[in-house]
């Protein structure tokens, strides 16, 4: 029996999380894989490295789509981007005190 869930499964779970919680996700992932893309291991031919980028790039579209379609309402991105880095900032220099 696998632990793994699928790509699927995890949509239906996103889709449970209240509209901000969604696009925090949202934030988290993108943040993740352009870390990832920066430090990432040879790993194989760099076509298929740009495949798996390609692939995990339009699981994040797809997600961002799926809350698009659920907002109602104005939503300024970029002011909820600015605030989850503050708050992450805030968390690492608390940590780091």
């Amino acid at each position: 029996m696998s632990n793994q869930v699928t790509l699927e499964q995890l949509e239906q779970q996103a889709m449970q999380l209240s509209l901000h919680e969604q696009l925090k996700l949202i934030a988290h992932l993108s943040e993740r894989l352009s870390l990832a893309a920066q430090v990432a291991p040879a790993m194989g031919s760099e076509e298929s490295l740009r495949d798996q980028r390609e692939r995990e790039a339009d699981e994040i579209l797809a997600l961002c789509d799926a809350a698009a379609e659920l907002w109602k309402g104005e939503f300024d991105a970029a002011e909820e981007v600015r605030q989850l880095r503050q708050g992450r900032d805030e968390q690492i220099w608390r940590n780091k005190s």
